[in-house]
């Protein structure tokens, strides 16, 4: 994107007008009948969002910003294409079908006009208006969902809770308090540190024994946490603070002067997490003791499918594991954990993140559903194969939309029970 800016803005502006273009038939057959003047205005105004938006493209594209501020300047635009363009494209499916109608009836010929009506009744109001008003009022469904994801939705932190039980936990872990949270995305908060500050005393609030962090602390680059590194280091837990790196966390998603600046980055990145007391695994484990028992933390840089990088090496991170231990790894995509974990180790406990459920989708009791599922089997929750479990937290941030429909943040306290069998 960045790369080829101008092959970026020419892109979306060829989109918005298509998508404007084809809309614009269904707001002219909606006004045919409106005094010219008032067709005027309504006709205006429609044009003003597409002409806003490429203005804003042709400025994005030319100006130069820094990384840390790109995202501010991204997610705007990309909040108002997503906030006026899926409702117009719900308006136009309905446009669509009446067209698609009308090029039916005039090639099979199967249908004639309809008389008018006698003198002194009403005429009804035609289909093509009839459509256009049920899309005005079917998009404007997913406009107020997406205009409430934008200024609430992304804010409106929740916490989940499991209770996990697994016969081999060792009694001094016995009601262990996991606390989870991931994909901070902390660059899309530099507006926002009231809200960055009550993410940090909710999780705060959960009493966690362990506090685990999956992973994409940044969206790119080791400067965006600069102005909350106060907060961060306000995270508690009676037994540490433990990190892995995501796929965001390495700064391969934007341009370097040099490969020795990225890795810098990366190493400072480490450095701040560490400095702020978290513990960084990176292919690495760590013994984790109370009254004479033990349980492994184990944790693997990023590991995920093409085009996401594979740094993981889980081979590495289990060298120091003692075969016979209670096992918890933490590894940022879940699509690791069908790949290497489930039924190729004996890992007990999966920990990721990732997907953010795509920061859309449905919930009611009983059922979960999010578009990210087409993309991954394991996007969001709790998992279970065999004695194999694996939790993918959908994130505290947000990155690309500005915003959550659906799709809440959230943090996750996992409590590990023991029994006997």
């Amino acid at each position: 994107m960045r790369h080829n800016p101008l092959i970026f803005t020419l892109f979306f502006a060829i989109v918005i007008l298509v998508i404007d273009l084809y809309s614009y038939r269904g707001v002219k057959k909606l006004t045919a009948k409106y005094s010219p003047k008032t067709k005027i205005i309504i006709h205006a105004l429609f044009w003003i969002v597409p002409f806003s938006l490429i203005t804003g493209l042709l400025l994005f594209s030319s100006l130069s910003i820094k990384p840390a501020n790109f995202l501010s300047y991204f997610h705007f635009i990309s909040g108002t294409f997503i906030l006026f363009y899926v409702p117009k494209l719900v308006f136009i499916l309905f446009n669509l079908i009446d067209d698609l109608y009308l090029f039916i009836r005039h090639v099979i010929n199967m249908r004639k006009k309809n008389e008018m009506e006698t003198a002194g009744q009403e005429k009804p109001i035609s289909r093509a208006q009839f459509l256009n008003r049920i899309g005005i009022v079917m998009a404007g469904v997913p406009f107020l969902s997406i205009a409430y994801g934008i200024k609430w939705g992304r804010f409106n932190y929740i916490v989940r809770k499991q209770t996990l039980s697994f016969a081999n936990l060792p009694a001094a872990f016995d009601g262990l308090r996991i606390v989870q949270f991931s994909d901070f995305h902390i660059g899309s908060f530099l507006h926002y540190q009231e809200k960055v500050l009550e993410a940090i005393e909710l999780i705060n609030k959960q009493n966690a024994d362990l506090l685990l962090f999956t992973g994409d602390f940044v969206n790119n680059v080791s400067s965006e946490m600069d102005g909350f590194l106060q907060l961060i280091r306000q995270l508690d837990a009676k037994m540490g603070k433990y990190s892995i790196l995501g796929n965001h966390d390495y700064g391969d998603y934007i341009p370097w002067e040099s490969a020795e600046a990225k890795r810098r980055n990366l190493e400072r990145l480490v450095r701040i997490q560490e400095d702020t007391g978290f513990k960084m695994l990176l292919n690495d484990s760590q013994k984790i003791a109370l009254n004479g028992d033990q349980i492994e933390l184990i944790g693997v840089e990023n590991w995920g499918f093409p085009p996401f990088p594979q740094y993981g090496d889980l081979d590495k991170a289990r060298v120091k594991v003692n075969p016979d231990s209670f096992k918890i790894l933490m590894s940022h995509d879940p699509s690791h954990w069908d790949a290497q974990v489930l039924k190729k180790t004996d890992i007990d406990l999966t920990l990721s993140g990732h997907t953010h459920g795509a920061q859309f989708g449905i919930e009611i009791p009983g059922w979960r559903w999010s578009p990210v599922s087409i993309r991954y089997k394991r996007w969001g929750g709790l998992y279970k194969e065999g004695k194999q479990l694996l939790n993918v937290n959908t994130g505290i941030g947000f990155i690309g939309f500005p915003g959550r429909v659906g799709m809440p943040p959230e943090v996750t306290v996992i409590e590990l029970k023991r029994f006997t069998v």
